[in-house]
């Protein structure tokens, strides 16, 4: 069998740290992952047996490029994981009100134009909303991404005209519950769940991410938790190799932050049997057992 790609990025073409946790487990299984950067233009892709998306971490800096990428694969017919379609959908995050229409539960949400020109306090007053997340809908790790209570978003008119004006963008309600409880990443591989983190930003900040200072931990998730987790992936056309479902429980119930299905750090790390599972699942993906 061919190589397998593991696609990376050329600001940091090697495999990260917990990626390189599934190489052994899949060279047990026939498989060799090789890390190739998705924007080297040396790169030919041809050469491999498939390309599992990894950490293309900068592809919402390109994403006309990275676009233009994932087509020539297609085109080329170049096994991709998650599929092509899959990958495009999910670079807007427009898909999160494509998962509302669906019955999936995300926070209040307000599409902005990119070039439109709302004001802001107004947008928030009209909306219900005390405080909100604004975002780019092509984002990736909290990029540009800044929370803004309503009786100061005068202060912030400027900045939201200057993000509207480079693209389209989200102002979302902001779940408080995120800071008390934290934020979970539930992953799944092939389908199956895997295992739970559960995420928490650092003191004075809303992020979780650890370029913020965020910390991951893991933790059980409920069965009922689970439950919703499921119901979301089944709203999908096809199930995806790969999947982390990221959201806030509020009273219960998963409010869906977002749909991971890019280049989601996995957390192998987090769980010893996760590096295994997530093998199996590629290996079936690739029709290796």
């Amino acid at each position: 069998m061919k190589p397998l790609a593991f696609a990376t990025y050329t600001g940091s073409s090697a495999l990260t740290a917990d990626d390189a946790l599934a190489v052994a487990p899949l060279g047990e299984r026939g498989i060799e992952a090789v890390p190739a950067a998705w924007n080297d233009p040396a790169v030919r892709w041809e050469k491999f047996a498939g390309v599992v998306i990894r950490s293309c971490w900068d592809y919402h800096l390109m994403p006309a490029e990275f676009r233009r990428w994932v087509n020539a694969l297609n085109a080329a017919e170049v096994m991709v994981w998650n599929p092509a379609g899959m990958l495009l959908w999910n670079m807007d995050k427009r898909y999160l009100l494509d998962l509302a229409a669906k019955g999936v539960q995300i926070p209040r949400t307000i599409w902005v134009e990119a070039g439109a020109t709302p004001d802001l306090s107004e947008l928030l007053h009209d909306a219900g909303i005390h405080q909100a997340v604004v975002k780019p809908a092509i984002s990736a790790t909290a990029h540009q991404t800044w929370r803004v209570a309503r009786e100061r978003a005068a202060d912030f008119q400027k900045p939201f005209e200057k993000q509207v004006l480079s693209g389209a963008t989200l102002v979302q309600e902001f779940i408080p519950e995120l800071l008390r409880d934290g934020e979970w990443s539930l992953l799944f591989f092939g389908g199956q769940f895997s295992h739970a983190v559960k995420k928490r930003p650092a003191g004075g900040d809303f992020r979780v991410q650890h370029d913020y200072g965020g910390s991951a931990v893991p933790e059980a998730a409920s069965a009922a938790l689970l439950s919703q987790a499921r119901q979301i992936l089944a709203t999908l056309d096809t199930m995806p190799l790969y999947a982390r479902v990221d959201g806030v429980e509020v009273a219960g119930q998963l409010v869906l932050l977002e749909l991971e299905l890019i280049e989601p750090e996995l957390f192998l790390r987090l769980d010893p049997a996760a590096p295994e599972r997530f093998a199996a699942a590629v290996a079936r993906a690739c029709g290796k057992w």
